[in-house]
């Protein structure tokens, strides 16, 4: 059987529009992530960003966001960031040091498909201010996408989960790395889990890169996202099982003959949640930033017992572009018909996980050269 050429999540981003599958609607687990940092991200900036810094241009700050995606999210992020260097500002002035008229520059980047219309069309009136200038910068932020050292604050949050492309060879029936039945890593097969491994930090060590040479020293980069504890597998995660539900119900629309067992053996999500241990190395042995902060922070929702329904309407937002693309058109809703039918049947996601993943804060400074 031919392998078909795994797909690339860089086509496609989170439901756009403001329907009810859409991202914009769909989004209230990552908000309480972003909520739970908003003290953290604000005492970290207190403390971390020195106005002193040689080359800073304290009249114009810097901001992107990387991986904004659609909806209030983003645009909450920034705001706490820009209210807490006006604060900066404002203690330095109590301190007798001088105080400029301050304008900031948002950019808020996500793939060139992004919604970005709908984006802009919800912008706060915050952002309407006339000491704010708001811009959208398409492109894969495992990249370059701003010029040498020209950023202050960089921004990411609930992104790096994703990878630029399907690992190699996972979705080729004749290497051990082959995920058969599987469409993301679960840790339990040593070379899935491999290859996987090599992927993000390739992709991530591309990521840290690029904001080593977009940052300006002493500037700062803000990380929030998802990973496992180590020792912790993916499979026995709230997440891992609503995905393995998910590959089962491929396999149930397969056999229908929905969609072609071909097609089935080439689709594997290009997600990867890291062991904690793992996205240490890679920051680390980039060697262009002090680790200020890298610590595990509770999700608000961690101890709730979400809905079936929720987790599902969640993840339909993230994944409905890929798995259409790859698919084929119509199928979507099939599928999370044939989810709701199969979660309802059997025990719920939360009763067959026993273990859980993490949510970690992480702050880096760009070293002086």
């Amino acid at each position: 059987m031919a392998n078909v050429k795994p797909t690339l999540i860089q086509s496609y981003p989170m439901i756009g529009g403001d329907g009810p599958h859409s991202y914009l609607r769909n989004s209230t687990y990552q908000k309480a992530a972003i909520e739970s940092v908003r003290a953290k991200t604000k005492e970290a900036i207190l403390a971390k960003l020195n106005l002193q810094t040689p080359k800073f241009d304290l009249n114009l700050y810097k901001i992107a966001d990387f991986g904004c995606s659609v909806g209030s999210n983003t645009f909450d992020a920034v705001q706490n960031i820009v209210e807490t260097v006006k604060l900066k500002h404002q203690r330095e002035k109590s301190k007798g040091k001088n105080q400029t008229h301050l304008e900031f520059q948002i950019f808020f980047n996500d793939q060139s498909n992004n919604d970005f219309n709908t984006l802009f069309k919800t912008l706060p009136p915050y952002y309407l201010d006339h000491q704010i200038f708001a811009c959208g910068v398409p492109g894969s932020f495992y990249r370059r996408l701003f010029p040498k050292k020209s950023l202050h604050i960089g921004h990411a949050s609930n992104a790096l989960v994703w990878l630029s492309t399907t690992p190699k060879d996972i979705c080729n029936r004749n290497t051990q790395a082959w995920n058969k039945n599987n469409i993301l890593c679960t840790n339990l097969v040593d070379e899935v889990e491999k290859a996987y491994k090599k992927q993000f930090k390739k992709d991530m060590g591309a990521f840290i890169e690029a904001r080593a040479q977009e940052l300006l020293p002493g500037g700062l980069m803000i990380i929030l996202g998802l990973c496992l504890p180590d020792g912790v597998q993916m499979i026995r995660t709230w997440k891992g099982v609503f995905y393995d539900m998910i590959g089962d119900c491929l396999i149930d629309m397969a056999e229908s003959g929905i969609i072609k067992e071909e097609k089935l053996e080439s689709f594997n999500l290009p997600l990867y949640f890291p062991r904690f241990s793992e996205l240490k190395e890679v920051i680390e042995l980039n060697g262009c930033f002090s680790v200020e902060i890298m610590e595990e922070v509770k999700h608000p929702m961690e101890d709730m017992p979400l809905s079936d329904g929720f987790i599902a309407s969640m993840h339909r937002a993230a994944i409905h572009g890929v798995i259409e693309e790859h698919f084929g058109g119509g199928i979507i809703d099939e599928l999370f018909d044939r989810f709701s039918k199969k979660s309802t049947r059997d025990h719920s996601i939360y009763s067959k996980a026993s273990q859980k993943d993490m949510q970690y804060f992480i702050l880096l400074k760009r070293k002086i050269d």
